[in-house]
Protein backbone atom coordinates (compact mmCIF):
# COMPACT_ATOMS: atom_id res chain seq x y z
CA UNK A 1 0.00 0.00 0.00
CA UNK A 2 3.11 2.14 0.05
CA UNK A 3 2.21 3.95 -3.28
CA UNK A 4 -0.55 5.71 -2.09
CA UNK A 5 0.72 6.96 1.07
CA UNK A 6 1.69 10.43 -0.47
CA UNK A 7 -1.95 11.16 -1.21
CA UNK A 8 -2.77 9.68 1.96
CA UNK A 9 -0.60 11.80 3.99
CA UNK A 10 -2.04 14.96 1.80
CA UNK A 11 -5.30 13.81 3.19
CA UNK A 12 -4.11 13.44 6.97
CA UNK A 13 -3.46 16.52 6.88
CA UNK A 14 -6.97 18.41 5.84
CA UNK A 15 -8.15 20.58 8.49
CA UNK A 16 -10.75 18.15 11.06
CA UNK A 17 -12.79 21.09 12.81
CA UNK A 18 -15.87 21.69 11.00
CA UNK A 19 -16.42 25.22 9.59
CA UNK A 20 -20.05 24.87 9.40
CA UNK A 21 -22.88 23.60 12.27
CA UNK A 22 -24.06 21.38 9.23
CA UNK A 23 -24.20 17.89 9.30
CA UNK A 24 -20.74 16.22 7.95
CA UNK A 25 -20.94 14.13 4.75
CA UNK A 26 -17.69 12.68 4.11
CA UNK A 27 -17.04 10.76 0.42
CA UNK A 28 -14.65 8.60 0.59
CA UNK A 29 -13.09 6.00 -2.11
CA UNK A 30 -11.58 6.07 -5.77
CA UNK A 31 -10.98 8.28 -8.20
CA UNK A 32 -14.70 9.01 -8.34
CA UNK A 33 -15.16 10.02 -5.49
CA UNK A 34 -11.86 11.97 -5.35
CA UNK A 35 -12.76 14.28 -8.98
CA UNK A 36 -16.35 14.66 -7.58
CA UNK A 37 -15.00 18.51 -7.30
CA UNK A 38 -19.13 20.03 -7.08
CA UNK A 39 -20.08 17.75 -4.70
CA UNK A 40 -20.72 20.96 -2.28
CA UNK A 41 -22.88 22.74 -4.92
CA UNK A 42 -24.35 19.37 -5.53
CA UNK A 43 -25.00 18.58 -1.68
CA UNK A 44 -25.25 22.15 0.32
CA UNK A 45 -27.13 20.87 3.02
CA UNK A 46 -23.79 18.92 3.98
CA UNK A 47 -20.53 20.04 4.81
CA UNK A 48 -18.77 17.90 2.25
CA UNK A 49 -15.58 16.32 3.31
CA UNK A 50 -13.91 14.66 0.28
CA UNK A 51 -11.35 12.03 1.34
CA UNK A 52 -11.41 10.14 -1.89
CA UNK A 53 -7.81 9.16 -3.29
CA UNK A 54 -6.60 8.08 -6.30
CA UNK A 55 -6.55 4.54 -8.09
CA UNK A 56 -7.36 3.56 -4.90
CA UNK A 57 -9.27 -0.15 -4.58
CA UNK A 58 -11.83 -1.22 -2.11
CA UNK A 59 -8.84 -3.27 -0.08
CA UNK A 60 -6.67 -0.15 -0.25
CA UNK A 61 -9.65 1.90 1.45
CA UNK A 62 -10.18 -0.64 4.14
CA UNK A 63 -6.56 -0.29 4.71
CA UNK A 64 -6.57 3.39 5.16
CA UNK A 65 -10.20 3.72 6.66
CA UNK A 66 -8.56 4.04 10.45
CA UNK A 67 -5.98 7.28 9.23
CA UNK A 68 -8.61 9.17 6.68
CA UNK A 69 -12.51 8.95 7.87
CA UNK A 70 -12.67 8.98 12.11
CA UNK A 71 -11.14 11.86 12.64
CA UNK A 72 -13.48 14.11 10.65
CA UNK A 73 -16.05 12.70 12.96
CA UNK A 74 -18.86 12.35 9.88
CA UNK A 75 -22.64 11.99 10.15
CA UNK A 76 -23.03 10.78 6.96
CA UNK A 77 -20.15 8.39 4.97
CA UNK A 78 -20.62 8.14 0.99
CA UNK A 79 -18.32 5.37 -0.71
CA UNK A 80 -17.32 4.23 -3.73
CA UNK A 81 -15.06 1.84 -4.55
CA UNK A 82 -13.92 -1.96 -5.97
CA UNK A 83 -13.97 -0.65 -9.60
CA UNK A 84 -10.20 -1.31 -9.62
CA UNK A 85 -9.86 -4.01 -7.82
CA UNK A 86 -11.60 -5.82 -10.56
CA UNK A 87 -10.08 -3.97 -13.12
CA UNK A 88 -6.35 -4.99 -11.27
CA UNK A 89 -7.96 -8.56 -12.02
CA UNK A 90 -8.94 -9.31 -8.51
CA UNK A 91 -12.23 -11.67 -8.16
CA UNK A 92 -15.71 -10.25 -7.05
CA UNK A 93 -15.56 -12.88 -3.86
CA UNK A 94 -11.85 -10.26 -2.87
CA UNK A 95 -13.91 -6.95 -3.42
CA UNK A 96 -16.28 -8.69 -1.33
CA UNK A 97 -13.97 -9.66 1.49
CA UNK A 98 -12.36 -6.36 1.48
CA UNK A 99 -16.07 -4.88 1.80
CA UNK A 100 -16.81 -7.02 4.95
CA UNK A 101 -13.85 -5.77 6.25
CA UNK A 102 -14.55 -2.14 5.65
CA UNK A 103 -18.06 -2.20 7.06
CA UNK A 104 -16.10 -3.75 10.34
CA UNK A 105 -13.61 -0.85 10.43
CA UNK A 106 -16.56 1.70 9.94
CA UNK A 107 -19.10 0.22 13.10
CA UNK A 108 -15.88 0.18 15.36
CA UNK A 109 -14.62 3.67 14.47
CA UNK A 110 -17.81 5.32 13.75
CA UNK A 111 -20.35 3.86 14.90
CA UNK A 112 -24.21 3.71 13.75
CA UNK A 113 -23.95 6.47 11.42
CA UNK A 114 -25.92 6.88 7.78
CA UNK A 115 -23.74 5.09 4.84
CA UNK A 116 -24.53 4.70 1.09
CA UNK A 117 -22.26 2.22 -0.97
CA UNK A 118 -22.44 3.39 -4.97
CA UNK A 119 -22.83 0.41 -6.81
CA UNK A 120 -19.69 -0.37 -8.72
CA UNK A 121 -20.24 1.87 -12.09
CA UNK A 122 -20.25 -0.06 -16.03
CA UNK A 123 -16.97 1.88 -17.17
CA UNK A 124 -16.79 1.33 -20.90
CA UNK A 125 -13.01 0.30 -20.43
CA UNK A 126 -14.08 -1.92 -18.05
CA UNK A 127 -16.21 -3.96 -20.27
CA UNK A 128 -14.07 -7.09 -20.11
CA UNK A 129 -15.23 -7.41 -16.67
CA UNK A 130 -18.90 -6.67 -16.55
CA UNK A 131 -19.95 -9.79 -15.58
CA UNK A 132 -17.61 -9.89 -12.42
CA UNK A 133 -18.87 -5.85 -11.87
CA UNK A 134 -22.53 -7.47 -12.11
CA UNK A 135 -21.87 -10.06 -9.55
CA UNK A 136 -19.85 -7.66 -7.05
CA UNK A 137 -22.61 -5.54 -7.28
CA UNK A 138 -24.86 -8.58 -6.01
CA UNK A 139 -23.57 -9.84 -3.30
CA UNK A 140 -22.69 -6.46 -1.90
CA UNK A 141 -26.32 -5.65 -2.36
CA UNK A 142 -27.46 -8.94 -0.34
CA UNK A 143 -24.02 -8.17 2.07
CA UNK A 144 -26.09 -4.86 2.80
CA UNK A 145 -30.05 -6.06 2.57
CA UNK A 146 -29.23 -9.25 5.46
CA UNK A 147 -26.50 -7.69 7.75
CA UNK A 148 -26.02 -3.57 7.67
CA UNK A 149 -29.33 -1.88 8.45
CA UNK A 150 -27.28 1.28 9.00
CA UNK A 151 -25.99 1.24 5.59
CA UNK A 152 -27.69 1.60 2.00
CA UNK A 153 -27.13 0.30 -1.20
CA UNK A 154 -27.04 3.21 -4.21
CA UNK A 155 -28.16 1.00 -7.76
CA UNK A 156 -26.14 3.39 -10.38
CA UNK A 157 -25.24 0.39 -12.34
CA UNK A 158 -28.69 -0.38 -14.09
CA UNK A 159 -28.92 3.16 -15.40
CA UNK A 160 -25.35 3.88 -16.03
CA UNK A 161 -25.34 0.56 -18.49
CA UNK A 162 -28.53 2.06 -20.38
CA UNK A 163 -27.15 4.87 -21.20
CA UNK A 164 -24.23 3.50 -22.00
CA UNK A 165 -25.86 1.22 -24.39
CA UNK A 166 -28.22 4.16 -26.02
CA UNK A 167 -24.77 5.59 -26.95
CA UNK A 168 -25.11 8.46 -24.74
CA UNK A 169 -21.42 8.83 -22.61
CA UNK A 170 -21.41 9.60 -18.99
CA UNK A 171 -17.75 9.60 -18.98
CA UNK A 172 -14.80 11.08 -19.92
CA UNK A 173 -12.70 10.29 -22.92
CA UNK A 174 -10.57 7.91 -20.65
CA UNK A 175 -13.74 5.67 -20.70
CA UNK A 176 -13.26 5.04 -16.91
CA UNK A 177 -13.90 8.24 -14.88
CA UNK A 178 -17.25 10.46 -14.71
CA UNK A 179 -18.22 12.97 -17.13
CA UNK A 180 -20.49 15.80 -15.81
CA UNK A 181 -22.98 14.47 -16.74
CA UNK A 182 -22.18 11.20 -14.97
CA UNK A 183 -21.70 13.30 -11.60
CA UNK A 184 -25.17 14.68 -12.70
CA UNK A 185 -26.80 11.30 -12.69
CA UNK A 186 -25.07 10.11 -9.78
CA UNK A 187 -26.41 13.24 -7.56
CA UNK A 188 -29.78 13.06 -8.69
CA UNK A 189 -29.75 8.59 -7.51
CA UNK A 190 -27.65 9.77 -4.29
CA UNK A 191 -30.21 12.45 -3.66
CA UNK A 192 -33.45 9.76 -4.08
CA UNK A 193 -32.06 6.66 -2.94
CA UNK A 194 -30.55 8.07 0.23
CA UNK A 195 -29.58 11.41 1.01
CA UNK A 196 -33.24 13.55 0.31
CA UNK A 197 -34.62 11.04 3.41
CA UNK A 198 -32.22 12.22 5.20
CA UNK A 199 -32.38 15.68 5.11
CA UNK A 200 -35.93 15.55 5.77
CA UNK A 201 -34.64 13.72 9.10
CA UNK A 202 -31.67 15.79 9.92
CA UNK A 203 -31.72 19.30 8.53
CA UNK A 204 -35.83 20.27 8.77
CA UNK A 205 -37.29 23.43 6.97
CA UNK A 206 -34.96 22.47 4.08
Amino acid sequence: MFWYNQEVEALEAKEVRPKTSQPRLLLYGSSSMRLWKDAPEHFPEFEVINQGFGGSTLAACAWFFKRLVPMHRPDILLFYGGDNDLGDGRHPEEVFFSFKGLMELKNELCGAIPMAFISVKPSPTRHHVLGSIRYTNEIIEKEIADKHPDCTYINVFDEMEATNQQGNSLFDHDGLHLSAGGYELWKRIVREGFLDAFVADVVPNS
